[in-house]
């Protein structure tokens, strides 16, 4: 699963602020924060949402991020997207860790978001460096003041419970054979790396049930 699993970075300061923080995960509405000063740490389509959320309920929002967003004005065709699933499998095939969604995509430029940049609601202003009493301070020295630090940094997979079968490589990530764990071909990854998109879970999924059937049906044979 990759949505059981929030992900929270370690910055300085986390344990000094007097505001709120949470992450996505726990967010519930965005007119609860009428009023506030909002930031908003992350780079994916996720923190895009919320921070047009926030804008519209009336929030005072800072979006932090720690490279410059990529907004990609071109179609997401299913040929592009093959390419993508491509170069993800690459690095789980070698055993590092899959990318993020929004470093392998990058961000689609929609005319909602246009509109939010022309607005300076979608427009990073710069990394974080550290967390203060009553606000943050980035990477350039500038301090923001800050009622809420909503962390839209997303999620892990949830693999924790696999640790037994000793599957990680050195890199960090579990090198896939296809849709197997290379190191236990018992194992389907269905839903890590390429197979964690929509369509590529699908045809994973599809993937994986055939050669478990497969394999039982080879399994029952020996035995007889």
């Amino acid at each position: 699963g990759t949505w059981d699993s929030p992900f929270w970075p370690s910055y300085p300061g986390m344990d000094v602020f007097d505001g709120e923080q949470l992450h996505t995960r726990n967010f519930w509405s965005a007119d609860d924060y009428r009023g506030k000063r909002v930031v908003v740490v992350g780079g994916g389509s996720s923190a895009i949402q919320f921070l047009l959320q926030l804008d519209d309920a009336g929030a005072a929002t800072t979006w932090v991020t720690r490279r410059p967003p990529v907004w990609r004005s071109a179609p997401f065709e299913d040929g592009w997207g093959r390419k993508v699933e491509d170069r993800v499998r690459a690095r789980t095939e070698a055993g590092l860790l899959p990318e993020s969604v929004v470093t392998a995509t990058g961000l689609a430029l929609t005319d909602e978001y246009q509109r939010g940049i022309e607005a300076g609601v979608l427009v990073s202003v710069g990394a974080l460096r550290e967390l203060s009493r009553d606000g943050i301070i980035l990477d350039d020295g500038r301090f923001v003041p800050a009622d809420v630090v909503l962390w839209a940094t997303g999620f892990r997979h949830s693999i924790g419970h696999l640790a037994p079968l000793k599957l990680r490589e050195a890199a960090g990530g579990i090198r896939t054979d296809g849709i197997r764990a290379a190191r236990d071909p018992r194992v389907f990854m269905v839903g890590y790396g390429a197979s964690a998109s929509t369509l590529g879970a699908t045809r994973a999924g599809r993937a994986a049930a055939v050669a478990v059937s497969q394999a039982l049906t080879e399994a029952r044979s020996t035995a007889a």
